[in-house]
């Protein structure tokens, strides 16, 4: 691909011993965070997988770059497929594998979904279990080497539902971890408004992860839906949509961004031509590489 050396940001310096020995010029993320001397041999091969929870469905694979000479910030990688049992974090390895070779640390998370033990509302609390754990499982097999300060949450469709929702709901609840701060979401294709999903898209995946239908359980899709749950004002949202997306309606992304805006907070909003659902998902196609972009983007001018 011809993305990589955009993406790239210029390293703090090289260590002679440790990183040009293997012929390797570390990425730095990190300007201006402190920076460290991490060898080669000192970071391990990925991905790296590691449960978070009891359930066989609560786990991730962590990726990382093969060599840093700076502290990694966190990508969490979360993927979609309507919250049902037949989609799995195997979506995301070639995404992860991607952003790994840009330089940054990736938590690509499994979590209990519909027909597989998740529903409302451990399917979403699985999820901020999962950002939990880098603080109190990850990080710990790691050494000194993420950069918790710096996490960045992205997801497709579902995924960008859990995400949003996720920042949404540890900026209303005080902090299990004062050590992790989110500091971007990249959202694509996201279901951000479910009760919008349903009254105005017939959306059939939205009441089987609620358990009913708006009328039947109206405090569940105000508590689940994003756009009623907004993160920190000093989160960086870009929501990312296909104009000719005919599963998630570009208007869930439209709302969400206006609704953060309205908030305080800052969002943009990028609609992609000739661009659908599905393309997200295909680590080739553009829409991914501008994902892709934004997050990198936000990796390096956010400290």
């Amino acid at each position: 691909m011809a993305h990589g050396g955009k993406r790239r940001i210029a390293g703090l310096g090289v260590l002679a011993v440790v990183i040009l020995a293997l012929g390797y010029r570390a990425t730095d993320l990190s300007v201006p965070a402190e920076t460290i001397a991490v060898e080669a041999s000192a970071i391990p091969p990925s991905p790296m997988r590691i449960n978070y929870g009891n359930s066989p469905e609560t786990f991730g694979d962590l990726y990382l770059p093969p060599a840093s000479n700076t502290r990694l910030p966190v990508v969490v990688l979360i993927h979609g497929g309507g919250w049902a049992q037949n989609r799995t974090l195997a979506q995301f390895d070639a995404h992860a594998r991607a952003l790994a070779g840009d330089g940054v640390a990736v938590w690509n998370i499994e979590y209990r979904r519909v027909n597989g033990g998740g529903g409302w509302p451990v399917t979403l609390t699985d999820v901020d279990d999962a950002v939990d754990a880098l603080a109190n499982i990850v990080a710990p097999r790691l050494g000194n080497l993420l950069d918790l300060q710096r996490v960045h949450l992205a997801g497709h469709s579902a995924g960008g539902h859990l995400a949003a929702w996720t920042a949404g709901h540890r900026s209303a609840e005080p902090p299990r971890h004062p050590a992790i701060r989110i500091r971007s979401l990249t959202l694509m294709a996201a279901v951000l408004d479910l009760d919008l999903a349903v009254t105005e898209s017939q959306d059939s995946f939205v009441p089987k992860l609620l358990g009913g239908t708006p009328t039947e359980v109206p405090d569940r899709y105000r508590n689940a839906s994003p756009i009623h749950r907004l993160p920190a004002n000093d989160t960086r949202i870009t929501a990312i949509h296909g104009e000719n997306d005919r599963v998630v309606a570009p208007l869930q992304s439209h709302r969400y961004v206006e609704a953060v805006t309205h908030a305080g907070g800052i969002a943009d909003l990028r609609i992609l031509r000739g661009t659908g659902h599905g393309e997200f998902a295909d680590a080739e196609s553009a829409a991914w590489n501008t994902a892709r972009d934004t997050i990198i983007g936000y990796v390096g001018t956010i400290n």
